[in-house]
């Protein structure tokens, strides 16, 4: 079964908070999902976790962006921040959230299978 990858090229959380929950899907599907936050994205995976649409979405009954990431996890949806990206604001991988790697994005394209799908946000 293809699996899918994404890339989150922007650091905007309801862009970050759509590709959990469509990667998310696709474990619960059986299929492997990854995420690469690219560039300032990796900004989204610095502790503390939060975006501007965490009390909405607890409003609605839906996990904050915190949650949601914790949900990923626990279906093994990986995530990987970029390093370059992390550099450029000035971000260490010591900030990162716990479940998350720091990487390239040649290795992580290179991880990739051939029928792999490839989604960008």
């Amino acid at each position: 079964m293809p699996g899918l990858s994404i890339i989150i090229a922007s650091a905007d959380g309801e862009h970050f908070y759509a590709a959990l929950e469509t990667a998310a899907a696709a474990a619960a599907l059986g299929r492997a999902a990854r995420i690469f936050l690219q560039g300032p994205a990796a900004a989204l995976l610095r502790t503390p976790v939060a975006f501007a649409g965490d009390a909405a979405r607890r409003g609605a009954g839906q996990p904050d962006l915190v949650s949601l990431i914790a949900e990923a996890m626990a279906m093994d949806v990986k995530l990987t921040v970029c390093q370059s990206g992390m550099a450029l604001i000035g971000m260490t991988a010591n900030e990162l959230v716990p479940q998350a790697r720091s990487g390239g994005l040649v290795s992580f394209m290179a991880e990739m299978g051939d029928t792999d799908r490839l989604v960008v946000y």
